[in-house]
């Protein structure tokens, strides 16, 4: 029997006010996607001014994090033909579900993926920027949590 740590409501919207933050102070609205270990939808924002195309782009992003347990930006590096691990044509995988755009982070806890996070709306680094902020988000209470239980 496995047993799987998964996020829950109350962390998903943490991790989604981190990126909103983040969004904000760099004045682009996103839409944003946080979803369990195995990619499934947990929770969602598009923030006013969102784009709609990135509704499922964030998904997708978020989906490959999870499921991929990596970055999205690492997939793009990985997609040049040439490239010494070439994965080239990865992102037609899953009926093109695989992302290999920035914006898209796996959300860990003692070491294992227990969701993921995608942005989009913004430049890949403006995404990127914004997982991240959520990302930290989530480390932030799960560091003061282990803390507390440290006491």
């Amino acid at each position: 029997m496995l047993t799987i740590n998964r996020l829950n409501q109350t962390e998903a919207k943490l991790i989604i006010d981190g990126a909103v933050k983040k969004a904000n102070e760099l004045a682009v609205p996103m839409c944003i996607s946080v979803v369990d270990e195995s990619g499934s939808l947990i929770a969602f924002e598009r923030m006013d001014g969102g784009k709609i195309h990135s509704i499922t782009i964030s998904q997708d992003k978020a989906f490959t994090a999870a499921s991929a347990r990596k970055g999205t930006h690492e997939f793009n590096q990985a997609c040049i033909p040439g490239h010494e691990n070439n994965l080239f044509g990865i992102h037609t995988a899953l009926g093109g579900r695989m992302c290999i755009v920035g914006g898209g982070l796996p959300i860990t806890c003692d070491g294992k993926v227990v969701g993921g996070i995608g942005v989009s709306s913004g430049s890949p680094e403006q995404d990127l920027g914004c997982a991240q902020a959520g990302v930290d988000a989530f480390s932030r209470i799960t560091a003061a949590s282990v803390s507390l239980n440290v006491l």
